[in-house]
């Protein structure tokens, strides 16, 4: 599967949110948007207002990344808003299953990510039905973080057991993304990085959207 940059708006001045993800349009594959309740993780971010108004300014992927308590209860928002895809914490999920049936009768792809701290291979039963799987290599909630090391063995693993399957799922990574530690996630199995300061933290959004994608291999 071709390596995909996903542009995290979380680093972006949402005083100029449309312009610089129009900025960004020509290398970057899909916009990956952060919900965050400031219950599952402190911070309060964004929510379907955004998505919205995201939806009206670009033709890209919306993926939305729900780090919040109850992730179901706001899937149809979401949809309606315009997201494409959603992905839910296995931390925050009674039944993985219910989640994946509901974003797939609201025309969602549905994806499940793991904190730093939990075994990727929870994901693994649900490997069929997923869109993706993000493995956080940052503790959840702030940009800026570094890269945490251990991520990469989790990337190896869920990647393994996807070929084993022969399944086209993809395999994200989220959290300190650089050019840097963006190819060694691709080379770990990863084939989409989610990139917010190294992006939208540049003083040229666009060129920062084009030096990542060149340095993983696009």
């Amino acid at each position: 599967m071709p390596v995909k940059i996903a542009a995290s708006i979380l680093s972006a001045d949402f005083a100029r949110l449309g312009e610089q993800v129009k900025a960004v349009e020509g290398s970057a594959d899909l916009l990956h948007i952060d919900a965050m309740d400031a219950h599952f993780v402190p911070p309060l971010s964004i929510g379907p207002v955004v998505v919205e108004s995201l939806r009206k300014v670009t033709g890209l992927p919306l993926h939305c990344h729900l780090m919040v308590e109850d992730p179901v209860a706001l899937l149809r928002d979401f949809a309606e808003a315009g997201a494409d895809i959603v992905t839910a914490h296995l931390e925050a999920l009674d039944d993985p299953v219910h989640l994946i049936h509901e974003a797939g009768a609201l025309e969602m792809r549905a994806g499940l990510a793991v904190n730093p701290e939990t075994p990727v291979d929870g994901v693994f039963p649900h490997l069929e039905s997923l869109d993706r799987v993000i493995v956080m290599s940052v503790r959840p909630g702030w940009a800026g973080q570094p890269f945490l090391d251990g991520s990469l063995r989790k990337i190896e693993a869920v990647r393994g057991e996807i070929d084993r399957r022969g399944l086209r799922v993809e395999v994200e990574v989220d959290g300190g993304i650089n050019d840097v530690t963006g190819p060694r996630c691709v080379a770990a199995g990863a084939t989409v990085l989610a990139a917010a300061s190294s992006i939208f933290g540049a003083g040229d959004v666009a060129e920062a959207a084009r030096r990542l994608a060149t340095a993983a291999g696009r």
